[in-house]
């Protein structure tokens, strides 16, 4: 044979052992964000769902993602965004989806537990790989909708069209605020996913954007000339804290803080004013928190409630090794650590709250420890001159 054949040969021979095996990657998208939807579509009854979960539970993997985003524009509502509490990833018979079609008009529509944001996401994802249209169509009316929902002084509500209980607040908890803003912010930036967006509706979501901005600014409690962190939920109008359900007052809410200024922290170049905010919450986190604490669970007898099953309690115990760690809420002036029954009564132990909301709520977090982690490299980068935690 000849020279160069050989050399061809030999090459095809490397080319093909190659792809054997090597392990070549299958696109996937990121359904992280639809995790919590779907744990209380799976986990927690609700008589007012449109389907329920098949017995099974077919899902989807990620990397069939074609099947996961034609789930999400079924989903979409005639407005623009999605309703609460539903797996994405879900495989559904006809029946279901023709139950979700008739329901299209329904304007139950929400940015709660990771909603409507999340299905932008993945639509944007499955776009830039597939670059079939009906994914960017989907995935710009869901925009709209954000636009739509957001309040003039820059905050969203947890429910849009407005409804006429304490949903139509200002919403920080479970993510609604800091979930549509971390979109908007990957968008401003040009990340990859979101280049097709033309320059006007570019135009439109840094306006969005630096609103939002300005609400967290002006959200932030301040008691008596010292700013600290955030409250769970505000009034549309006075943008004073207000109460959300009946066991979540309003107080200086440390869980849903810490996402807050984890987002102020990602800001490059930050200006002034957010640099302040995010030193007075990192002060805030440091003289908020709770040492030789810890929660401990532990078996319990059965309790059925209307709102929940409960097989489980759980105690506070000291313990010298604990690592720090906050409540939940702290009451506004006094900054005690607080918690609340479903009557609304406020109490100032986890031993007085009743059983099922006792077992049945996050009522500690380690949530501003990741900020307290991070603070040092942003502290070096943009206040040089002013570490806080060293005070």
């Amino acid at each position: 044979m000849p020279k160069k054949y050989l050399t061809i040969a030999a090459i095809l021979f490397v080319v093909i052992s190659f792809a054997q095996t090597k392990k070549i990657a299958t696109p996937a998208i990121d359904t992280n964000e639809f995790a919590d939807a779907a744990h209380h579509w799976y986990d927690i009854s609700d008589k007012g769902n449109i389907i329920n979960p098949l017995p099974n539970k077919p899902r989807y993997l990620a990397t069939n993602m074609v099947a996961i985003a034609d789930n999400i524009i079924l989903f979409q509502k005639n407005n623009g965004g999605w309703p609460k509490n539903y797996d994405m990833q879900a495989i559904l018979t006809q029946s279901q989806k023709d139950s979700v079609l008739a329901a299209k008009s329904a304007t139950n529509t929400t940015f709660d537990n990771g909603t409507t944001h999340a299905q932008i996401v993945a639509l944007c994802e499955v776009y830039t790989i597939t670059k079939v249209e009906k994914y960017k169509e989907a995935a710009l009316k869901g925009l709209q909708f954000i636009k739509a929902a957001q309040y003039a002084n820059g905050g969203w509500p947890q429910y849009f069209p407005l409804e006429a209980n304490y949903s139509r607040c200002i919403t920080y908890n479970d993510d609604v605020f800091s979930g549509i803003m971390w979109l908007l912010k990957d968008i401003v930036e040009g990340k990859p996913n979101y280049r097709f967006l033309s320059v006007q509706q570019r135009k439109e979501v840094f306006e969005m954007y630096n609103k939002g901005l300005d609400c967290i600014l002006k959200t932030q409690i301040n008691d008596a000339g010292l700013p600290t962190a955030w409250c769970q939920q505000y009034n549309e109008k006075t943008l004073q804290p207000a109460w959300a359900r009946k066991f979540e007052p309003p107080s200086i809410c440390n869980g849903e803080s810490a996402e807050i200024v984890r987002l102020l922290m990602s800001i490059n170049k930050p200006s002034k004013a957010i640099i302040d905010a995010i030193q007075s919450a990192v002060t805030w986190f440091k003289s908020s928190a709770i040492q030789y604490t810890r929660v401990k669970t532990i078996p319990a007898p059965l309790l059925e409630t209307p709102y929940r099953t409960s097989t489980t309690d759980k105690i506070v115990i000291t313990d010298s090794s604990a690592p720090i760690i906050w409540t939940r809420y702290y009451e506004l002036v006094t900054h005690r650590p607080m918690f609340c029954n479903r009557d609304s009564k406020v109490v100032y132990s986890l031993a007085e709250v009743q059983r099922e909301r006792r077992d049945g709520y996050g009522w500690y977090t380690y949530a501003p420890q990741k900020i307290l982690n991070a603070y040092p490299k942003w502290q070096q980068q943009w206040a040089k001159d002013n570490n806080v935690l060293a005070l």
